[in-house]
């Protein structure tokens, strides 16, 4: 399928929230919503940077309506409270783009306890979206079905998880390494999408009082996605250095994308997801797929498509979540 940026059609009146978004895709996702006169906030962990980023866009679209959110998905009661300033601010959340992540950093333990790769590609997206899901679903109600759409954004890497999936008992995966850490952080992703798919995909439905009697109307319907936005120039390669060999194939691959046509730029690379959470084109039988670049459904792994662990890896995190007394 053919698509530019320049397809999208009017997004006036909608409001989106674009993680990570002060720096490459994110920051390319929301200068391009912004363009199409979609209201958008900006999620970045340094508010500095964000308010850089903000400028930067406004500068190239002067009419831009973009706000900085500040959120550290390293932190879940960031993730808190950035969701509880959002509802205090908006009563309708019309797309959610899940784009904060880091790629094959060295292990680390979250202010939570979680590790730093899981967390923050997969734990504090799962959170934010239920968390802001009552923004969703309002909007999903006054809008036509699939206006309302939720991206999380995955990778081709999910294919480096280890061959049992994910294992709830050893999440920190211990035994691992960072590469395998990532792989589980995106196949994650890639779960979360496909049970997101199926608790909420179906449209929403309302109690409408007449004077003789009570009916159900039903509206709208939620979206869903993951996406890989395949090899794009961004700053994650430049911080993959959780081993000696990564680091050294880090700096390398860094150099020679500055030289050689290796990659994307992050305008392109941006062009996928762009389309899942937005364009006309992305339509109700995609709902739940995994999308490769540019614009296309792809093939997961086996464990991408295991029913069966996206419900046990959704009911762990739910659990976990109750347990800190986030939700």
């Amino acid at each position: 399928m053919s698509f530019r940026p320049e397809s999208l059609p009017d997004l006036r009146g909608r409001v989106y929230l674009v993680t990570g978004g002060n720096t490459g895709l994110g920051y390319q996702t929301v200068l391009q919503l912004a363009a199409h006169h979609a209201k958008v906030y900006l999620g970045s962990r340094s508010e500095a940077k964000g308010s850089a980023a903000i400028e930067e866009i406004k500068a190239k679209t002067p009419d831009a309506d973009v706000h900085l959110l500040t959120l550290d998905n390293m932190n879940l009661k960031s993730v808190v409270s950035a969701s509880q300033e959002l509802c205090k601010k908006e009563k309708y959340l019309h797309g959610l783009v899940n784009n904060a992540g880091v790629m094959a950093t060295p292990f680390e333990k979250t202010v939570d306890g979680y590790e730093s790769q899981f967390q923050t590609n997969y734990i504090s997206h799962w959170l934010l979206t239920q968390l802001l899901m009552p923004l969703i679903l309002a909007a999903a109600s006054s809008s036509a079905p699939g206006v309302v759409r939720v991206v999380n954004i995955s990778s081709s890497a999910h294919n480096r998880a280890p061959s049992a999936g994910i294992d709830l008992q050893d999440i920190d995966q211990n035994n691992g390494n960072p590469v395998s850490r990532y792989g589980s952080s995106k196949l994650a992703n890639i779960l979360h999408t496909k049970e997101l798919d199926r608790r909420y995909r179906l449209p929403t439905t309302r109690v409408v009082n007449t004077s003789s009697t009570d009916r159900s109307v039903t509206e709208g319907e939620i979206w869903f996605a993951s996406v890989h936005p395949g090899t794009a120039n961004t700053n994650l390669i430049p911080k993959a250095t959780g081993t000696r060999v990564l680091a050294i194939i880090s700096s390398t691959l860094t150099a020679l994308m500055k030289v050689l046509p290796i990659g994307v730029s992050a305008e392109k690379g941006a062009y996928t997801q762009l389309f899942a959470i937005a364009s006309d084109q992305f339509n109700r039988e995609m709902s739940g797929a995994y999308l490769v670049p540019v614009a296309k459904v792809g093939t997961t792994t086996k464990q991408g498509k295991d029913d069966e662990l996206a419900k046990a890896l959704w009911e762990w995190t739910e659990n976990e979540m109750k347990r800190a007394g986030y939700i």
